[in-house]
Formats: structure tokens, sequence, C-alpha cells
């Protein structure tokens, strides 16, 4: 039995290994991501009834750019397919995403921006999906915002710098 106390609030994934999954058994790897889309929706559904209130999925990292191009239109084409409202409607999900989301085919970057639109009002759990995305550039982009605001004369640097803490 599951002690619904101890439940993460938020849990992560990084979604790896469905490629070299598939070809230990003698498929494609396509098949081994179409079996990686199904085990989200069953990990949402899960995720959801047990009352996460975050569930991030690290899907496509900036270093996946360098798969063969078939390979990573196979994958833009399953993420095109594979947001259904159903799954976020049906769970009360909000859908969000971050990222180099600009990288992506343009009618992949207006599907995840419409099911982010369809889904906002959802309150019961967010399902993050990073999608060209490290580490290297959530850095980067913050210091870029942080230049952007203290060129619009919007922030202060040695303000933004209070608020810093390392670890």
């Amino acid at each position: 039995m599951i002690e619904t106390n101890n439940i993460p609030q938020h849990i992560a994934i990084i979604m790896d290994g469905n490629g070299r999954w598939a070809n230990e058994r003698g498929k494609e790897r396509s098949y081994g991501h179409q079996a990686g889309v199904e085990a989200v929706r069953r990990i949402t559904t899960e995720c959801s009834n047990l009352g996460v209130k975050y569930l991030t999925l690290y899907t496509f990292s900036t270093e996946n750019w360098g798969r063969p191009a078939d390979e990573v239109a196979a994958l833009m084409g399953l993420v095109l397919t594979s947001l259904e409202d159903e799954i976020f409607m049906k769970n009360n999900v909000r859908f969000r995403v971050i990222g180099d989301i600009k990288r992506l085919p343009d009618v992949v970057q207006q599907k995840l921006r419409e099911t982010e639109e369809h889904t906002a009002k959802n309150d019961h759990m967010t399902m993050v999906i990073a999608l060209s995305y490290s580490s290297r550039w959530e850095i980067t982009e913050a210091v870029r915002q942080i230049i952007q605001d203290l060129h619009d004369q919007r922030e202060d640097i040695t303000r933004t710098l209070e608020f810093w803490h390392p670890c």
C-alpha cells in the first residue's frame, strides 16, 4: 500500500534509452520512442491519481539535435501526435514546455502553444516537458534575461545579486 503522505510534490524523469531498448529487442528505434509515449501516458495518469503536483519530463535535450535527421524528424512527429488533449483534460493536467523552443519546427511550436493554451486552466497537476533543453541553455538564457533587464532599466544588478545565494 502507498502512503499518501509520502508522495513527492514534484517528480522529474529523464526520458532516455528508448531507442536502445527497441534495438535490443530487434526493433526500430522509433518503436522504442513510441513505447516511451505509452509509458508517459501511464505515468501521467498515475502521478495525477497519486496527487503529484508537478511532473517534469526531460524528453529531447539540445544534444539530441546531433541525431540522424530522420530520427529527429520522427521524434518531432511523435511530439505532434502524442500531445492529445484527452490525457490532459481527463486528468485535469496543465501542460507547460521549457527549452529552446525556437529551434523546433514551426508546426511543433504551434501545437505546443495550443496545448498550453487549451490546458491553462487545469489545476490538478502540471506536466512540464523539456524540449531542446540543457542546463547550459538554461543558464545562458538566465544571463541573457538579466542583461536585457539591465539594458531596459528594469532591474538593478546589485538587487538581482542580493537574491542569489550559492549552494
